[in-house]
């Protein structure tokens, strides 16, 4: 863990966490409900040449062109096979310094629950080896049904130097 992610670590553990659970494949992943916009149904998007193989195109979300991003191929688990139970998280991405907050819409497997996770069941991630890369992780929360990894989107997405759909939205504002 870097130095940011262990102060999200501990700001999680001081006040608990109330996060949107969901899965890829067979793990269970968390945004903070604070984070996500709108959860809606799977809808194609319009592939963008040129764009990173996890990003899998645009679609429009009430007048607003938006990448989507398929989380799994993003987060090394493998591309997305598309049921009636896929989902897409729509996320306000944090920029860094001033930049305002930029919408992403997020492929996943389902959305299982949003849930109150206490201080008492957050863990730091153990530091082992794991299937994704672990500074994307900001905790462990512990539930009934095992473990939900609460991701940081952050850290996931840096600054969107690696988005030119972000770059390209972000500087089009700007004209």
């Amino acid at each position: 863990m870097n130095a940011t992610t262990h102060a999200h670590f501990d700001n999680a553990t001081q006040a608990g966490v109330q996060a949107v659970v969901f899965g890829l494949r067979a793990e269970s992943f968390a945004l903070p409900v604070t984070m996500v916009r709108e959860i809606l149904d799977h809808t194609p998007a319009f592939r963008m040449p040129g764009a990173p193989e996890w990003v899998l195109g645009i679609i429009d979300v009430r007048g607003t062109s938006m990448p989507v991003i398929d989380l799994g191929l993003r987060l090394g688990l493998g591309l997305t096979e598309v049921t009636l139970a896929t989902r897409v998280l729509v996320i306000d991405l944090p920029q860094g310094g001033t930049g305002a907050p930029v919408p992403v819409a997020l492929l996943v497997d389902r959305v299982v629950d949003v849930c109150d996770f206490a201080p008492a069941v957050i863990e730091r991630l153990p530091e082992v080896g794991s299937r994704w890369q672990a500074d994307y992780a900001r905790a462990v929360m512990r539930r009934d049904s095992g473990f939900v990894v609460l991701l940081d989107a952050g850290a996931i997405f840096g600054d969107g130097s690696d988005l030119p759909i972000l770059a390209h939205n972000d500087s089009a504002a700007t004209h």
